[in-house]
């Protein structure tokens, strides 16, 4: 028994093998099955029991988690040692041809406005005497502020869902890589907020420097060119240096210039909306997160007043004219209206144009294009038509609403003006486009969350007004346009697939021919056991379905359950034979722990050598990664064989 446990198991089997702790040999292993209830092993004879034994210990227990309580559990043993298997020690990056091309634009763009503006600024004659005070930090704060307007115009558009949404619509005839960007919208937003505050770090910096020059250029009274250039022009509008008295300070021009307050402003508004979006605050406070970021308003605002005063200046095309600083530089004594020598005049200087507001009106008037569509879509009435409490705190909500149609994994915005109503939170849709309503699944996570079942749940009280806003479309609607498909979610982040799931059920129940999809591979990993009972039922009636319709390799679904003890594994070690599961019913058994990736792709590579496999997860980002990877990896170099996509819920 022995060398049986130490070629089969992996499991953490402690509870069951408590007998193997101290033998070494095989016959206490078979008196260990002896002492099993009568009629489940003792009367099926050895080679049964192996059988048994190799076939559903292996399917059921040996998953990733459990192997990783091996080592302990039969370390006691003295007779073998279970090794383990290390997990690779780096990402691999997925790439895919369209979505780098992007990415590299962006980057490019970047460069490509910052390179020249800063050449511009650190080269041109027209600012060669801004220059001589500055020095090259107001190349570096121009060039930035071009960068902040490049970014800041494109900010808004991956959030503005109803144009994503209806871009993807239009999209139906386009490969299905060119879809796939789509679902990057949040990342790419995500990466344009951290290039503003890159290019903000480096603007506010470069300006304090130049606050500091140009109150030191006024300050001097030494004859040389910077002092020169900072008492020229004083009493009209062609001045250069915008500090005009000896006592300023840079405490002062921050919070007495429009400039300067707009900043301010700017900045701490934009250190609070990034802050805010950190996972953990997003995921357990979305409350903060979501009041913090409606202060964009103030960002956009500040920014298209924040040049206007026109502070930062260069010399006129004109005074260039009368006053070439090549040739008229080393001559600043003998400037004057009258000057003996040639082009050599009092320059002039004049404002730079503020231009912030021509790269953000279009985002702006688009964006508030989709606040006045979700005013709009929230005077419908929305009719409450059942509300379910479902095991671990999960609620759900089926709701009416006229004119209101969906596709499957799409998720809507919900609002309850008697808890806030500012507050707008996205949900999976878990109802099919082929029911006659629209349901969510709401999981306890936050006060939101917390006050919203509460008032469902108040006995004898009338429903409470909701607002919804959508749909909008996510990655998977574009299951069925793949052969084989992988859904793979994690404790609630299963809604989406529920969509899906139930959307199979009816295209079963009406004999669907146009269905393309061949086969699909569903995995859940929960926490609880609790977690499973909502999703149940609907499993149980695909089962049936698809044997009714003698497609019952349709689907096959793998539960997972990760917050399992030992009690429960020897529980269900000792009724394996079971027709039905312990944990759930179904006929598929839980396993205990997590999936072994890579075992899971090769068998569905091995199983569909030549198909297009789309791998969809709405689960956390550390599994996503490792999804990419094995995705990555299974994926054969010529594209007639196997090919795994990997797709993600972002909303």
């Amino acid at each position: 028994m022995a060398s049986l446990v130490k070629r089969r198991t992996r499991g953490d089997m402690t509870e069951v093998f408590q007998y193997l702790r101290g033998c070494h040999r095989e016959e206490e292993g078979v008196k260990l099955f002896s002492n099993a209830p009568k009629g489940q092993t003792r009367n099926n004879g050895w080679r049964l029991i192996k059988e048994r034994f190799n076939l559903e210990i292996r399917r059921n227990f040996l998953t990733e988690q459990s192997t990783h309580g091996t080592e302990v559990a039969f370390r006691s043993c003295g007779s073998f040692i279970i090794g383990r298997f290390q997990e690779e020690i780096g990402l691999l990056f997925v790439g895919n041809g369209v979505g780098s091309l992007a990415w590299v634009a962006w980057l490019a763009l970047n460069i490509y406005l910052f390179l020249t503006y800063f050449l511009i600024f650190d080269r041109s004659e027209q600012y060669y005497y801004t220059r001589q005070i500055l020095g090259s930090a107001l190349a570096w704060a121009r060039a930035s502020a071009k960068c902040l307007n490049f970014n800041s115009m494109l900010i808004l558009l991956p959030i503005c869902r109803n144009l994503l949404s209806f871009v993807r619509g239009t999209c139906r005839c386009c490969r299905r890589t060119m879809r796939r960007q789509l679902d990057h919208n949040l990342v790419f937003h995500k990466l344009v907020a951290y290039m503003i505050a890159i290019h903000t770090a480096i603007h506010t910096i470069a300006h304090l420097f130049n606050v500091e020059w140009y109150i030191d250029a006024q300050q001097k009274m030494d004859g040389s060119l910077p002092s020169i250039l900072s008492h020229l022009n004083k009493t009209n509008d062609l001045w250069l240096n915008p500090i005009h008295s000896n006592s300023t300070i840079p405490l002062y021009v921050a919070f007495t210039t429009i400039p300067g307050l707009t900043g301010v402003i700017i900045t701490l508004a934009l250190i609070l909306m990034i802050t805010s979006s950190m996972e953990q605050i997003r995921r357990s406070y979305f409350e903060v997160f979501w009041y913090t970021h409606h202060l964009f308003v103030i960002y956009f605002a500040g920014l298209v007043i924040h040049g206007i005063a026109g502070l930062v200046r260069g010399q006129t095309a004109e005074s260039l004219i009368k006053n070439n600083p090549k040739k008229c530089a080393h001559h600043h004594t003998q400037w004057s209206q009258n000057s003996s020598h040639p082009y050599c005049e009092v320059p002039e200087f004049g404002s730079i144009p503020a231009e912030s507001w021509k790269w953000v009106l279009a985002p702006i008037i688009l964006y508030a294009f989709e606040r006045a569509l979700r005013i709009w879509r929230s005077c419908q009435k929305v009719v409450i038509m059942k509300v379910i409490m479902h095991p671990s705190r999960v609620l759900e909500i089926q709701m009416f609403k006229a004119g209101f149609s969906m596709e499957i994994g799409q998720y809507v915005f919900l609002n309850c003006p008697a808890i806030s109503y500012l507050e707008w939170h996205p949900f999976t849709l878990t109802s099919a486009p082929e029911e006659n309503y629209f349901s969510v699944h709401i999981r306890v996570a936050g006060d939101w969350t917390e006050s919203l079942i509460d008032t469902l749940q108040q006995p004898n009280s009338p429903m409470p007004r909701m607002m919804v806003d959508g749909p909008f479309g996510t990655a998977s609607e574009d299951v069925f346009q793949y052969e084989v498909a992988m859904l793979v979610g994690a404790g609630i982040g299963v809604t989406p697939f529920a969509s899906v799931l139930k959307s199979i059920w009816y295209k079963l129940q009406r004999g669907d021919q146009e269905l393309q999809t061949r086969k699909i591979y569903f995995y859940w990993v929960c926490r609880e056991t609790g977690s499973f009972a909502w999703f149940k039922h609907l499993l149980s009636s695909l089962e049936q379905e698809m044997e009714g319709s003698g497609r019952a390799d349709f689907l096959s679904y793998h539960l997972y359950l990760t917050g399992w003890n030992r009690s429960m594994v020897g529980h269900a070690a000792l009724h394996f034979q079971k027709s039905t599961d312990m944990v759930t019913g179904l006929r598929q058994k839980t396993s205990f722990g997590r999936p072994m990736w890579n075992n899971e792709f090769s068998a569905v590579a091995a199983a569909h050598p030549r198909s297009v496999v789309g791998v969809f997860l709405c689960g956390p980002e550390q599994l996503a990664k490792t999804l990419r990877k094995y995705c990555s990896q299974h994926s054969s170099l010529d594209p007639r064989n196997v090919q795994f996509y990997f797709n993600k819920e972002n909303f």
